[in-house]
């Protein structure tokens, strides 16, 4: 009984710092950003982030001008082409 009250005065405490459902946005299906919500695109995003985690170590190992520039540009680039809406 106890275990009961206590979860229910939870979960009010819980609601008052969330939306309310109506608030919520869920994607339409007919919005050109709709892609962004897929599982595909999340998991791509998921390796654009390794990616990018992987260079800034490798840039902070490496400090060099010569070294950092290109492998920012590089990086770039297949982050975009890993993102990108055609593939």
């Amino acid at each position: 009984m106890w275990l009961a009250w206590i979860r229910f005065y939870c979960t009010l405490i819980v609601r008052t710092f969330l939306p309310r459902e109506s608030e919520i946005c869920l994607p339409d299906p007919e919005d050109a950003h709709s892609r962004r919500y897929s599982r595909r695109y999340r998991h791509k995003r998921g390796w654009v982030k390794n990616l990018w985690i992987a260079a800034g170590v490798l840039m902070l190992c490496f400090p060099l001008l010569p070294f950092v520039v290109p492998l920012g540009l590089l990086t770039s680039f297949i982050s975009f082409a890993l993102l990108d809406e055609t593939a």
